[in-house]
């Protein structure tokens, strides 16, 4: 039987056991809907209240503060999209290495007359405070930042960022100017980093519950109390009117659940898998030439390791790695369908063929030290032979010059 090992977490997560323990009851015993009053329903209703009280405490935040939606994209829209379309003219600033969910939706803001700041990142994936300063105009009302990037794993220092947006947001109020909203994308960081809102100093904040062990296909958006928002789905008026149609129990529990089983063994995990990656790396740069780390070498998500390999195609890669068994991504699992090379490699200021030959292995709870070590014994040999068959060299002095030399500067559209 061939060997798999799975090398894609920031893809998506297996369920774990207990998350589908938690949900079973609620697909066929306890199945009523929400929102009716017999005691079916009334029993789904409450399974969502102790789900909201669950992942309050998580955040430290209150209950009718969460909204359940059909996954982080879905949030990202309401989040965005529900502050921004209650303003004529507005201005919004995210950064040049954000989700596609939040590229997206900007640019379909930007299609409905909002105007779109574009902060750069340095060469380690990190955002300049002095960059958000200098973006934010009278007519700013929104700044969305993710708290750990998907593909490079770099974590932004949130806590900062949102301290300044408060200090700026008190200036504004004395000149009469419009508060501005912070969101964070944390689909990548929840159950690995702090989530305290209030520590954070975040409006909205996203999650998700494929990236922790829990179902596809259910998320939830952070809105602190006072943020003016509008919903962006019409209907039946569920989630506190801002996510109308009946409510996914099971995976509402599941999420919850998810949330409740990593928050419980993230300290342990993270020294765990940290260690893992660094071995990971330190192999790889070792054993293989021309190869370049992308993204800050610690401020980076603990399972998290995007190395771009030179004078081959990330594609190729990722062929041969499945055929000895080794599951991993050459970026964003949502983009993979494309052969465009990744935004997030070029946004560090790497060439195209830097970013097209660039790999992620996402490393988790059953990633073992054995999987490590295979993988660091086929892959030079793959590389080996992709190399001998590739028309390509790169320079790397030519590379080196070109992050360096890289333009940084906010885009405004």
């Amino acid at each position: 039987m061939k060997k798999k090992i799975y090398l894609d977490y920031a893809s998506t997560t297996p369920t774990d056991p207990k998350v589908v323990k938690a949900m079973e009851p609620y697909w066929n015993t306890y199945y009523g809907n929400p929102s009716s009053l017999y005691q079916l329903g009334l029993k789904s209703k409450e399974a969502i209240s102790q789900a909201k009280i669950k992942i309050s405490k998580l955040l430290n935040c209150q209950t009718d503060e969460i909204i359940f939606t059909g996954g982080g994209t879905e949030s990202v829209n309401l989040a965005l999209k529900g502050v921004m379309n209650k303003i004529e003219a507005g201005h919004m600033i995210t950064s040049s290495i954000e989700h596609h969910a939040v590229l997206h939706t900007a640019d379909s803001l930007k299609k409905s007359g909002q105007a779109i700041s574009i902060l750069p990142v340095d060469a380690e994936g990190l955002i300049k405070l002095s960059d958000i300063e200098t973006a934010i105009q009278d007519n700013t009302r929104l700044i969305s930042i993710m708290i750990a990037n998907n593909e490079i794993g770099v974590i932004q220092d949130i806590q900062k960022i949102g301290a300044l947006i408060e200090k700026i947001n008190k200036a504004r109020a004395k000149k009469a100017l419009p508060r501005i909203y912070f969101h964070t994308d944390a689909c990548q960081a929840s159950g690995t980093l702090d989530l305290d809102v209030k520590k954070l100093h975040v409006d909205l904040m996203t999650i998700n519950g494929s990236k922790i062990y829990g179902p596809k296909g259910v998320g939830l958006l952070y809105i602190k109390t006072g943020t003016i928002i509008r919903a962006i789905i019409d209907g039946g008026g569920q989630e506190k009117n801002l996510r109308s149609g009946t409510e996914n129990v099971p995976g509402i529990v599941g999420l919850a659940t998810a949330l409740e089983l990593t928050n419980q063994t993230k300290h342990k995990e993270n020294a765990r898998l940290t260690k893992l990656r660094d071995q990971l790396i330190t192999g790889i740069l070792k054993t293989i030439p021309k190869t370049i780390l992308n993204g800050h070498t610690t401020k980076r998500l603990p399972n998290n390791v995007n190395i771009s390999i030179l004078d081959v195609e990330g594609e190729a890669m990722l062929l041969y790695l499945d055929e000895i068994g080794i599951q991993a991504s050459t970026g964003s699992a949502c983009t993979s369908t494309t052969l465009d090379p990744s935004h997030v490699i070029r946004a560090l200021g790497c060439p195209y063929e830097v970013a097209h030959g660039s790999m992620r292995f996402t490393l988790g709870k059953y990633t073992k030290a054995t999987d490590i070590k295979y993988v660091l014994k086929h892959l030079p040999d793959i590389i080996k032979h992709l190399r001998a068959a590739s028309p390509v060299i790169v320079d790397m002095k030519e590379v080196d010059r070109a992050i360096k030399n890289a333009p940084r500067k906010i885009e405004t559209l």
